[in-house]
This record gives structure tokens, C-alpha cells and sequence, in this order.
């Protein structure tokens, strides 16, 4: 994981909190070859810059946590300059998905544990367990799958959708309240960022992440075909061990591979475009 990163959080003025709350979701990006639809809606409920903030926070104790037991891996560590360099690759594509992408300060970084596990917190912050890594023996392009898959999570903010929806639609209109100037945003921020690393996504996040971060992948010149080997791997790893953290968030199976092979085809042209320029 990284470093944090100060995000500045503004007064909310009335009309922008109101037309946030009744303002329509992101369109899909006309060049998107997947069809996933727009974002929720209920994510408006939230604001972003708070969930990202809390997601800042997160991080950051996290890495404070792994750098005070040795985990948190040197800048010089092959594995972790491998993770970069395939970040710095699907990294120009996100704002395809998401304009605020663009602004956020990404970061990167690699925790010794034998988790298998990644994530990609809201605002861009991405870490990989080295037990991904090296339990499944993952190529680069399975690796891109991972990470497309997780940061595809944060760019169509599916945590700032879930909180929404686990506060009720009264405790979510609370909270917006609060941030016109009836309440503390920091003790917002505060409780969202203790709930960002345990969020359990739906079946349709989940497919909604397998298939922008398979078009994000292509575009970036990875192996579109990777992303079943990759679950077919997580599904082998889960037998064998009797079940991962991982795929307790991020459910497995033979819906989930149909659904990535019927849409292989769609970015096939773009993995193809990417090898050759």
C-alpha cells in the first residue's frame, strides 16, 4: 500500500448537495466495448470526497500497520517495481470510467503476507499480498486482471454506493445534513473508514468489476483470456485451502467465467490494437 495522500474536503452548499442527491449517475463511456450500464445511483447519497478521504485514512494506517512489522515492501523489491509497472500501463485508461480518476493521487504497494489478496481502496490507493502473488504463481496478465478487477471497484465507486445503501436512504439523507453544516464530517469520514476493507460487494458489483477491469486490461495490452485462467486459479487455490478470504468478497464459479468468456471477444480487438502500438 502507499503513502497518504491529503484530499481537500469543502463546505457542501445546499443547491450542490440537493442537485447531488437527485443528479443522475455517470454515463458508461461511449467507447466502452463492455456493457455494464450507468453507476448507482444511490452512491450520490454519499459524497465522494468523504469516502475517498476515509479511504486515504485506511491506507495509511494500514501501511503504518505493515511497515511496523517489516511487511511493507521496499521501493527496490522486484515484485512490488512488477506491480508498478503494470499499474503505470492500465493507469491512463480510468478516466474512461471515472473523470475524478484522473485527479486522484494513485498509489501503489506490496504487503508481505501469504493473504491472497488485493484491493483498491476509493481515491485510488491499490495494494497486492504477496500471497496472490506467489500462492498462485499469477502472470502479468493475470495480475492485470486482479488489478483492473479491483480498481474498476473504486472507479465505478461501488463502496460509496454500498455505504449509501447499508445506512438506509434516512441515515444516508442524515449524514448529507450533516455535511450542509449540521454535523462533523470528519466523524463520517471516520466510520465509513473502518467499513471500506470489509464492504461486501453484490453480484452485480462483482460483475461489473470483472468486466470494466477486463476492458481496462485489454486497453492496456493484457491478455483478455487471462481473466479465466485467473479464476480458475482462485477456484483451485479455494478447494485446495478450504476456502479464501478473497473469494468470501469476491464470489467464484461458472456463472462468473461464462460471463467473462462471452465478453472476451468484445475487447479481444483492443488487447490486439494495444500489442501492436
Amino acid at each position: 500500500m502507499c503513502s497518504r495522500c491529503e484530499l481537500p474536503i469543502g463546505p457542501w452548499h445546499a443547491r450542490r448537495a440537493f442537485l447531488a442527491l437527485a443528479g443522475a449517475a455517470a454515463v458508461t463511456p461511449a467507447l466502452a466495448q463492455v456493457d455494464v450500464g450507468k453507476a448507482s445511483v444511490a452512491r450520490n447519497l454519499v459524497p465522494a470526497d468523504t469516502v475517498e478521504q476515509a479511504g486515504v485514512q485506511q491506507y495509511d494506517q494500514l501501511l503504518q500497520q505493515a511497515k511496523a512489522k517489516g511487511a511493507l515492501a521496499p521501493d527496490s523489491h522486484p515484485q512490488l517495481q512488477r506491480l508498478r509497472t503494470i499499474s503505470a500501463r492500465l493507469l491512463p485508461f480510468v478516466g474512461r470510467w471515472n473523470p475524478r480518476a484522473a485527479q486522484w493521487k494513485w498509489q501503489i504497494n506490496l504487503i508481505g503476507s501469504p493473504q491472497i489478496n488485493a484491493f483498491c481502496l476509493p481515491g485510488g490507493k491499490i495494494a497486492f499480498y504477496t500471497g496472490i502473488l506467489d500462492q498462485l504463481k499469477l502472470s502479468d496478465d493475470e495480475v492485470a486482471m486482479v488489478m483492473g478487477h479491483e480498481t474498476a471497484h473504486a472507479l465505478r465507486e461501488h463502496a460509496r454506493a454500498r455505504l449509501a445503501k447499508s445506512a438506509g436512504t434516512g441515515a444516508a439523507l442524515s449524514i448529507t445534513a450533516q455535511l450542509l453544516g449540521l454535523g462533523q464530517m470528519g466523524d463520517m469520514a471516520a466510520r465509513a473508514g473502518t467499513q471500506l476493507l470489509t464492504l461486501e460487494f453484490s453480484r452485480g458489483d462483482e460483475t461489473d468489476a470483472d468486466l470494466v477491469g477486463l476492458e481496462l486490461a485489454a486497453r492496456a495490452g493484457y491478455d483478455p483470456r487471462a481473466s479465466v485462467s485467473l479464476w480458475k486459479k482462485m477456484a483451485a487455490a479455494s478447494k485446495n485451502q478450504g476456502g479464501l478470504s478473497f473469494l468470501s468478497t469476491h464470489p467464484s464459479g461458472t456463472d462468473r467465467i461464462r460471463i467473462l468468456e462471452a465478453n472476451i471477444g468484445k475487447v479481444d480487438g483492443l488487447y490486439r490494437a494495444a500489442k501492436r502500438g
